[in-house]
């Protein structure tokens, strides 16, 4: 099982993730709304200088000017860009021609059955989908603490045919029934790995890689 943790704010947790088996570190730049998770340009950068060989470096905005997330993306170096905008498929279509070495991920808010077929137009222009929890009252999507329908992400996994990354209210107490239930490429964690100050709790950070793998 593939492991992403997401809202790495300073590299002490990055080294961490990596340390305890994580396969990528996920950096909130570009944010819809203010919120603590996010970091600037210059801090992500120099945390993807200082991650090791074999981990990928993940740039995750709200941004939906095509320009600026792919100027971000040179600028910080990451090897994946994660889509949590109102991004078309043409959007994507025109960050890849211009990034054609670098990943691309469209964020997927998963609501309601609905929701199962809003993929669909990107998976000619993604490389994998992530489908993560919007807090529909505060508008809020990633870092929400909230879980979603897992039998409708299960169904979205077997239809779509790309990699599936599950994300939304991931902890290290419900990460392996959510990857029984819905038996996705990989998950995604980042309030499940928190400590009270904001920042990664080394051992909630280790216990969800753990029980991911397991």
């Amino acid at each position: 099982m593939r492991v992403k943790v997401c809202g790495i704010r300073k590299i002490e947790d990055a080294l961490n993730a990596v340390k305890f088996g994580a396969d990528a570190v996920g950096l909130l730049v570009g944010q819809k709304h203010s919120a603590k998770d996010f970091i600037d340009e210059g801090t992500a950068r120099s945390i993807v200088e200082k991650l090791p060989p074999f981990c990928s470096s993940v740039l995750v905005t709200h941004l939906t000017d095509n320009d600026k997330i792919i100027s971000l993306a040179k600028f910080i170096g990451t090897t994946t860009i994660q889509l949590h905008g109102d991004s078309t498929p043409e959007d994507v279509m025109y960050i890849r021609q211009r990034l054609p070495g670098v990943k691309l991920i469209k964020a997927l808010h998963v609501v309601d059955e609905n929701s199962i077929k809003n993929g669909r137009p990107y998976l000619d222009v993604i490389d994998a989908i992530l489908l993560d929890t919007i807090n529909v009252s505060t508008d809020q999507v990633g870092g929400t603490g909230l879980t979603h329908d897992w039998n409708l992400s299960r169904e979205i996994v077997l239809m779509y045919g790309v990699p599936v990354i599950l994300a939304g209210g991931l902890n290290p107490d419900n990460v392996q029934q959510a990857i029984k239930a819905v038996n996705p490429f990989g998950v995604d964690a980042n309030s499940g790995t928190k400590g009270l100050d904001g920042f990664k709790d080394i051992n909630r950070l280790k216990a969800f890689i753990r029980n991911a793998k397991m």
